[in-house]
């Protein structure tokens, strides 16, 4: 399986738990707190990565960042957004200079 394919198999799962049980499901539980508890989520584990990242840990690291992609991919969910737009925008960026893309954004 390659690996978009699994970012939309935990996509599906995730809007599979917009309408679950709060008390069963964790997703579901993020849902019925939209969005503050998602963003309070994203914003822990982005310091987690942080603090992984400055001790060294490269399993520790790789587990906080997985841990932050899908809180991010229930923050996407709830803006009605799919993980593929998110892997679409990189390919558009690709080969682009990131000095290059930062100054198109300022220009808008």
């Amino acid at each position: 399986m390659d690996r978009i394919s699994v970012l939309s198999e935990i996509a599906d799962v995730i809007d599979s738990r917009k309408g679950a049980d709060p008390q069963t499901s964790y997703v579901a539980k993020l849902f019925s707190k939209a969005p503050d508890a998602a963003l309070k989520k994203v914003g822990e584990e982005a310091t987690e990565v942080v603090m992984a990242a400055k001790d060294g840990d490269k399993d520790h690291l790789i587990y906080e960042v997985a841990d932050l992609w899908f809180h991010s991919m229930v923050v996407l969910a709830q803006a009605g957004l799919r993980p593929e737009m998110v892997v679409a925008e990189l390919a558009r960026r690709e080969g682009v200079s990131g000095l290059v893309e930062k100054a198109n954004r300022a220009e808008k």
